[in-house]
C-alpha cells in the first residue's frame, strides 16, 4: 500500500524569525540572521559569531513549571510543532489521537543542559545533578513533549543523522504515512548548541567562519571568498497527512510530497566525497522515488554549507544527477541567512522548500558576490526570485557520510 501524503502545516523558528510567516519574509527578503554570539563570552574562541535566536520566550509555548525540564532544542521542537499545527488545523482528540504521530529529530541534543549539569557537578558534587538532566538532554525528548502536549498516541520516534536529521525524520515519517501506520505525522528537527563546547568542538575542526567583523557578510556559499559555515539554531516542523484523512477535515493542503532517497557516502567521518557520489545518489533515490524525471525540477534548496569543499562538491552531484538541466534549476542555500542548524536544518529548508511552491518564489542565496569558479550553476544571488515551481527538492548531508533528499510538488487533485 502507497498513500498519497500531503504537507498541510509548516512551522519554523531560526535566527531570521520566530513564526512560519515571519521566517518566511525574512528569507524573501534576504535578511541576515548572523551576528555577535552573546549567549557566553566568544573571546577565547577563534569563531564569535552565530545565528542565535533573539527574543525567544519558551513561557509563550511552554508551562512555567515545565520550561526547566526540557533542553533549549526541545523549547524550539514544541514550539516549531505548535507554529506548524496551528497552521494545519489539526486537532488530536479521540476520534484520531492513534492515527497521528510525532517524530522529531535533533543532531546534538541537549548540550546546553549537559555543559550547566556537568559545570555544577564539578563544583557541588553528584547531589547538585537535576532529576531533569537527562529528559532534558536527549534526542527522543522533543518528539516526546509534543506527543504528551497534544495526546498524539501514533508513532513516536526520533532519528539522530547529523545534519541530515530533520530530512530523514520527514522522509522516514512520509514512509510510515505512506504504508499506513498513521495518518498523519508531526515531524522535523530542532537544535541548539551555540555553547561554548559546541562553538569550541566545530572551531577545532577548523570549520567555522571566522569572519567575526562583518558577520552579516560569513556564510557564502559558492562565494571564493568563504572561509567555513556558521551554526545557527532553531527549528522546522511539518504537518504530514494522508491525502484522504487531510481533505476529509478539511485541511488546507500546502505542497503534496513525493519523493524520499537516503544514501551513504562510505567515505569519511566528516569530509565527503569531493566526486559528490552520496549526495548525486541520494537525489536519484529520490527522483526515482517521486517516479519523476530530473528536468521536472525547477528548484533546489541546496545543503549548501560555505564550505569549499562541500559546495564543490554539492554543484558536481547536481550536474551528474541533472545533467545540462542543472543549468535551468533555481539552486539556492537559504543557511546564507540562518546559518546551519545541524539537525535542525533538514526540517527548516524542506519547510522553505514547501512555502516556495507555495507562493512560487524562489529563495536567494546571499552574499554571493566572488563566485567559485568551480562553483558555476545559478545560486539565485542575492535576491527573491518570482519564478514557477512546480516541483522542489531539498537536500541534506551529514557527518558519517548520511544523506537525504526529499521532494515536494504543487498540490492538484
Amino acid at each position: 500500500m502507497s498513500r498519497r501524503v500531503v504537507v498541510t502545516g509548516v512551522g519554523l523558528l531560526c535566527p531570521v524569525g520566530i513564526g512560519t510567516e515571519e521566517v518566511w519574509k525574512a528569507i524573501q527578503a534576504g535578511k541576515n540572521g548572523i551576528g555577535k554570539i552573546t549567549c557566553f563570552d566568544p573571546t577565547a574562541f577563534a569563531c564569535h559569531i552565530a545565528g542565535e535566536v533573539h527574543g525567544f520566550e519558551p513561557g509563550l509555548y511552554i508551562e512555567k513549571k515545565e520550561i526547566k525540564k526540557m533542553g533549549r532544542f526541545i523549547h524550539f521542537g514544541v514550539a516549531a510543532s505548535e507554529f506548524a499545527l496551528k497552521a494545519s488545523g489539526l486537532k488530536v482528540d479521540e476520534s484520531n489521537e492513534e492515527q497521528v504521530g510525532v517524530y522529531i529529530g535533533s543532531g546534538i541534543g541537549g548540550f546546553d543542559v549537559i555543559e550547566r549539569e556537568y559545570t555544577e557537578f564539578l563544583k557541588h558534587g553528584p547531589r547538585r545533578i537535576s532529576p531533569f538532566f537527562i529528559p532534558a538532554t536527549i534526542i527522543n525528548l522533543a518528539s516526546g513533549h509534543v506527543s504528551i502536549r497534544t495526546g498524539a498516541k501514533g508513532p513516536n520516534s526520533a532519528v539522530a543523522t547529523a545534519c541530515t536529521t530533520g530530512a530523514h525524520a520527514i522522509g522516514d515519517s512520509f514512509r510510515i504515512i505512506q504504508r499506513g501506520d498513521a495518518d498523519a505525522m508531526i515531524c522535523g528537527g530542532a537544535e541548539a548548541c551555540i555553547t561554548p563546547m559546541g562553538i569550541g568542538g566545530f572551531g577545532a575542526m577548523r570549520a567555522l567562519s571566522t569572519r567575526n567583523i562583518a558577520p552579516e557578510e560569513a556564510c557564502r556559499p559558492w562565494d571564493k571568498d568563504r572561509d567555513g559555515f556558521v551554526v545557527g539554531e532553531g527549528a522546522g516542523i511539518l504537518i504530514l497527512e494522508e491525502l484522504e484523512f487531510a481533505k476529509r477535515r478539511g485541511a488546507p493542503i500546502v505542497a503534496e510530497m513525493i519523493g524520499y532517497g537516503m544514501s551513504s557516502d562510505a567515505h569519511h567521518v566528516t569530509a565527503p566525497a569531493e566526486n559528490g557520489d552520496g549526495a548525486y545518489r541520494v537525489m536519484k533515490y529520490a527522483l526515482r522515488d517521486a517516479k519523476i524525471d530530473p528536468s521536472a525540477i525547477d528548484y533546489i534548496n541546496a545543503h549548501g554549507t560555505s564550505t569549499e569543499i562541500g559546495d564543490r562538491m554539492e554543484t558536481v552531484a547536481i550536474k551528474r544527477c541533472f545533467g545540462e538541466h542543472a543549468y535551468r534549476v533555481a539552486v539556492s542555500s537559504t543557511k546564507s541567512m540562518t546559518g546551519h542548524l545541524l539537525g535542525g536544518a533538514g526540517g527548516l529548508e524542506a519547510g522553505i522548500a514547501v512555502l516556495a511552491i507555495r507562493d512560487q518564489m524562489a529563495p536567494p542565496t546571499i552574499n554571493h558576490h566572488a563566485p567559485d569558479p568551480l562553483c558555476d550553476l545559478d545560486y539565485v544571488p542575492n535576491h527573491v526570485r518570482p519564478m514557477k515551481i512546480d516541483y522542489a527538492l531539498s537536500n541534506s548531508f551529514g557527518f558519517g557520510g548520511t544523506n537525504g533528499a526529499v521532494v515536494f510538488k504543487r498540490y492538484t487533485e
